[in-house]
């Protein structure tokens, strides 16, 4: 006889449970992106959590393709699929078992939104956008498999004033959320070829060699050196890398400026980070830095532009991250449109106030309206909390417990500041401290 299993109460791996006032926490940091990003005219959307499986494996999720969660078909379908394999007596493909998967950035699936919109949006369209992402990731300290994203994208603008909005707005969100420590880095994805060009790499291999070069400012140059020798790449180009390297490290002119010398690289994109550098270190009057990061590179495939990212100091990660990224609705819906986007690392930011110790800001103060269960009659207890609400609280009522000491303590650790002991009269409410 078959007997029930105890489930356990803990979130699957990779999935956490979040308490009031993390939640309450969240809810500040996304309320001050948000406002925030609106005031610069952007506008919140919302995309499905479940998109079409070939839409997801696509190349442009560069490593996040392989940490899709699939969604089986369902019912007949998936009865077929099964049914198929068996009667030619094959191993069912995977691939053919999904049909959905869970998005696993906000990117893609506004690119879709934007495909099957675009006749009935303004341009330029500018959106917000937050939500949960997920990815089939090894549960680690620090990894998780659901997590929020926070996004803002600008489709139909070719000029730089987009990444500049994109670049203040974010930037003036980080210092409302109390970040002043900040330097956001760019580079461009064009720049960056003309790099590898001019090193001898080759084309095919261009994407190898960036991997390596992002890890720059974690295993240092002779470390890069070391992995570029590794993959095979040829050593006469691995040395022209190094030197180039070392000559913008030592080089008393703006690296931006040598790099396009040395490498004739493509003059619209060094005049366009030009002008961005200039724009945003005018704007920020000292507030947090910019600065051209020659070895920047970003993972995803789509970038065709400049990219970007935004690192604290005293941190090793990046809080921020983005870039321009023109071919992407053309891939889907036929006619290319101008697009870039920036995404705040939301759970990054929020376990950095969270290391500081930062309390959001108090709402309405909060208050224990404390009733006799056996005595006092509902209704009465209900007008009285309504008063009380009226006068500016958010009360809570709860039944009066034996030991009413602790039980005010108990109030005073939950961020209960007053507390009042109903006494049947609803103009008799006498208001105290929790703490006193």
């Amino acid at each position: 006889m078959a007997t029930d299993t105890q489930i356990s109460s803990a979130p699957q791996s990779g999935m956490r449970d979040f308490s009031p006032a993390d939640v309450r926490l969240r809810d500040w940091a996304t309320g001050i992106i948000t406002s925030t990003y609106e005031r610069f005219g952007f506008t919140k959307i919302e995309t499905p959590a479940m998109e079409n499986i070939n839409l997801l494996r696509r190349g442009e999720g560069g490593e996040n393709l392989q940490l899709i969660f699939e969604v089986l078909k369902r019912g007949d379908k998936l009865d077929k699929v099964l049914t198929e394999s068996h009667s030619k007596n094959t191993k069912v493909d995977r691939l053919e078992l999904a049909d959905m998967g869970m998005r696993f950035d906000l990117t893609v699936p506004l690119v879709r939104f934007y495909s099957h919109n675009q006749n009935n949006l303004p341009s330029p369209f500018k959106s917000i956008q937050i939500g949960s992402v997920w990815r089939a990731e090894s549960a680690q300290q620090g990894r998780f498999r659901q997590f929020t994203q926070c996004d803002i994208d600008m489709f139909g603008v070719k000029s730089e004033i987009a990444e500049i909005e994109l670049l203040q707005a974010t930037s003036e969100a980080l210092l409302k959320l109390g970040f002043d420590d900040f330097t956001i880095c760019i580079n461009d994805r064009r720049i960056l070829s003309s790099l590898a060009a001019y090193c001898g790499f080759e084309e095919s291999r261009f994407d190898s060699v960036f991997i390596e070069l992002d890890k720059l400012d974690k295993i240092g140059l002779d470390g890069v050196v070391k992995e570029l020798s590794g993959a095979g790449h040829p050593q006469q180009a691995i040395q022209a890398l190094k030197d180039l390297m070392l000559a913008l490290a030592t080089s008393e002119s703006s690296e931006l400026a040598v790099l396009g010398e040395k490498t004739s690289a493509d003059a619209a994109a060094v005049k366009g980070l030009e002008t961005i550098l200039s724009v945003i270190s005018e704007q920020a009057q000292g507030r947090y830095q910019i600065k051209f990061e020659p070895s920047l590179v970003r993972g995803m495939g789509y970038y065709t532009g400049p990219i970007f990212e935004i690192k604290c100091q005293g941190y090793s990660y990046s809080v921020a991250g983005g870039g321009r990224y023109d071919k992407m609705v053309g891939k889907m819906s036929g006619r290319d449109v101008p697009a870039c986007g920036f995404s705040i690392g939301f759970e990054r930011i929020i376990g950095i106030l969270a290391d500081r110790g930062f309390t959001p800001p108090a709402g309405a103060e909060r208050l224990g309206l404390i009733f006799d269960n056996d005595r006092d009659q509902i209704a009465d207890v209900v007008k009285a909390a309504g008063k009380l609400r009226d006068q500016g609280f958010a009360v809570s009522t709860q039944p009066r417990k034996k030991d009413m000491r602790k039980q005010i303590e108990q109030l005073a650790n939950q961020g209960v500041t007053k507390w009042c002991g109903f006494k049947g009269d609803i103009n008799n409410l006498e208001i105290k401290d929790t703490q006193a």
